[in-house]
């Protein structure tokens, strides 16, 4: 996990229940826009949303009070929707978090939201570069910063108890990511664990089998919208370094019942590369090892079968093609 977001966090905080739904207007303007839908999503809730060409949304949504996610492009937002409060969203594409900004009954909790996004983004864009004792030092401070601005917040109550909760289970992450980030250090130059699943073509793959060659391992699932979001930049990346001494494998973690799923991805997709499916998803052996608990993950490693990085650049990040030319072309 390249990048920890405080967005994924907030979407695992359930919602709760109201005994009548009221609807809720959505509206937004995005300035700069070149991308027509935007996608709200919550526990067992997704709606697609049409713009007009000025860059304006409009829709009645039936939800239930609680945190949602907001997908627009690559951008994603966690929004906090109530039935019958009325919100109107305003932004610019071109720096679409950091113009966030919000009107209406629902205005108060989301921008204190988008705000504290803002900080807790940039207080985890080098959290995992400190040593022991200042991360002990930066964590703490950062829990009691927000407890004490949400203790003093004029909030909706339901929302305040539910930011609380997304707060502590924040630190409690990336306590435990700092931790997997020493692990991950500490495995570069070890020999990576031997792997047999299923190939799309047919028959199994070991990676003992890519012996010899650079691999470039990406795990991800067909329900993965950053995993997807990757794979136009992923099959360059192939195309780029097509007949040299590497090969690219995609593992997917999808569950036994999605499994025609992923085949049929495969193949509608025209995914390159090689094509596996883990045997036991996020159970597997390899991925169990590794405490791969998120993704898009992305491994390198050398020829000799020996890690490069557990935790690598993402295809998206050009500090990518930086480093395979540089161990390409030596």
């Amino acid at each position: 996990m390249k990048k920890l977001t405080f967005l994924l966090l907030l979407t695992g905080v359930c919602s709760f229940a109201q005994t009548a739904i009221e609807k809720t207007k959505f509206t937004a303007s995005i300035a700069n826009r070149t991308i027509d839908t935007l996608v709200i999503e919550g526990p067992q809730y997704s709606k697609k949303i049409a713009v007009n060409t000025k860059g304006q949304f409009q829709d009645e949504l039936s939800i239930k009070s609680g945190f949602h996610r907001l997908t627009y492009g690559k951008n994603m937002t966690t929004i906090y929707l109530m039935p019958g409060k009325d919100i109107d969203l305003n932004t610019d594409e071109n720096n679409f978090n950091e113009k966030l900004s919000y009107k209406g009954k629902g205005a108060n909790e989301n921008n204190y939201l988008s705000q504290l996004m803002l900080r807790t983004n940039k207080f985890m864009s080098d959290i995992f570069t400190k040593d022991q004792l200042e991360f002990d030092k930066a964590v703490t401070a950062k829990s009691e910063l927000e407890n004490k601005t949400i203790a003093a917040a004029k909030l909706d109550p339901a929302f305040k108890e539910n930011i609380s909760k997304s707060v502590e289970s924040t630190i409690n992450r990336v306590k435990k990511v700092y931790v997997e980030k020493q692990k991950s250090t500490a495995l570069i130059g070890k020999p990576a664990l031997d792997f047999e699943y299923e190939n799309h073509k047919g028959g199994k793959t070991k990676l003992s089998d890519l012996r010899g060659k650079y691999v470039y391992i990406d795990i991800w699932a067909t329900w993965c919208g950053p995993c997807k979001y990757e794979i136009p930049f992923l099959q360059k990346i192939e195309e780029k370094y097509h007949g040299k001494n590497i090969e690219f494998v995609s593992i997917s973690v999808d569950v036994e019942k999605d499994h025609e799923k992923w085949k049929n991805m495969v193949t509608e997709k025209q995914l390159g590369g090689i094509q596996l499916i883990a045997d036991k998803n996020w159970n597997s052996e390899f991925i169990t090892t590794y405490g791969i608990n998120g993704i898009p993950r992305f491994m390198l490693i050398d020829p000799q079968g020996n890690f490069v990085s557990n935790d690598a650049d993402r295809p998206s990040n050009p500090n990518l093609a930086t480093q395979l030319d540089s161990l390409l072309n030596k």
